[in-house]
């Protein structure tokens, strides 16, 4: 049953809910200003919740690696989730019963990777079927955002698009639209190691427009046309066009005083790695960094010698597996 409602409770089961991670491919920060973005998403790296109602149970539990226990005690951090647990069943009418919510998540948390709109698209289609119903993507958007205010307060609903998509999504003015694409295309993510401090990189830039409205204003509008540039070269098939696109804006995010020196060596690896193009992915200052090969066999290449060059952490994901 497709619903934003449970008029008629179903027989409780035990439902499942699944997600994944993303990446940005152009815009971040300048998207903040109402420049549009491109976003990945990276369909390997997975959320899965399971919600098994308790009939007559006294609280909602929760198993996860931040936090296993009754959901009143969980520390700030699992705040988000326990907003999609309560704000779901909430929307579906459902007051008389508790749930035992599991979560595995091999999304990095801190990393630009949209972790928390991750698991909360995961447990909140979860916890609908478990009362046999699919939300609406539409009722499942605004179910995540409220849980992604809760974790960051104005989210511009980017990450919250990007988790539950199965390919590139054009963001722009809070709406999204389709990516045509006219080749296959493989990237690799390789995390610094280093938590991302988005909150604080969103900060200072905000901070610097207000001392230089036109200096920054202007780099946002570069990086707008370098977005609408990497859509036109996804259409053509163009990666060459598309890696050196993806150099332009971190050159762009650099000069905005978002990168890092662990960002910055990990572009550097992959470039001399021969990727096509590299550059930071997400707010900043730590995090994950994001570089295009021209097959598979060299995205292995690359992610050798980013793990070389101190990277925690790598994947690969594609976009046009069916072209």
């Amino acid at each position: 049953m497709t619903s934003n409602h449970l008029d008629h409770p179903t027989t409780p089961r035990t439902g499942t809910g699944s997600s994944h991670g993303k990446t940005i491919l152009i815009g971040e920060h300048a998207v903040v200003y109402g420049a549009p973005a491109l976003v990945l998403p990276v369909t390997d790296v997975r959320v899965t919740a399971t919600v098994t109602p308790a009939p007559g149970g006294t609280g909602h539990h929760l198993d996860s690696a931040v936090h296993t226990g009754p959901l009143d005690l969980a520390p700030a951090a699992v705040m988000p989730t326990v907003t999609a647990v309560t704000a779901t069943l909430r929307h579906l009418g459902v007051t008389d019963q508790a749930v035992h919510v599991r979560v595995d998540s091999a999304v990095p948390t801190a990393r630009g990777m949209g972790s928390s709109a991750a698991v909360a698209a995961a447990v909140t289609a979860g916890v609908a079927d478990a009362f046999g119903v699919v939300l609406d993507a539409d009722t499942h958007h605004e179910l995540i955002q409220e849980c992604e205010r809760v974790a960051h307060g104005r989210p511009s609903g980017l990450d919250a698009r990007g988790v539950v998509a199965d390919a590139p999504v054009w963001f722009e003015g809070g709406r999204i639209g389709p990516v045509e694409l006219g080749a296959r295309f493989v990237f690799v993510v390789a995390d610094t190691g280093v938590p991302g401090h988005t909150r604080q990189a969103v900060a200072a830039v905000r901070e610097r427009h207000d001392s230089d409205p036109a200096g920054v204003d202007a780099v946002v509008d570069r990086i707008g046309a370098l977005a609408r540039t990497a859509r036109g070269t996804l259409v053509a098939g163009d990666a060459q066009g598309l890696g050196a696109t993806m150099d332009a804006a971190h050159e762009l995010l650099t000069a905005l005083d978002v990168s890092s020196a662990d960002l910055d060596r990990l572009v550097g690896a992959a470039r001399a790695a021969d990727a096509l193009g590299a550059k930071l992915t997400g707010g900043g200052r730590g995090g994950c960094v994001l570089a295009l090969a021209a097959d598979d066999d060299h995205a292995d290449r690359i992610a050798a010698a980013l793990r070389g060059a101190g990277a925690a952490a790598t994947w690969t994901t594609s976009i046009g597996d069916r072209v």
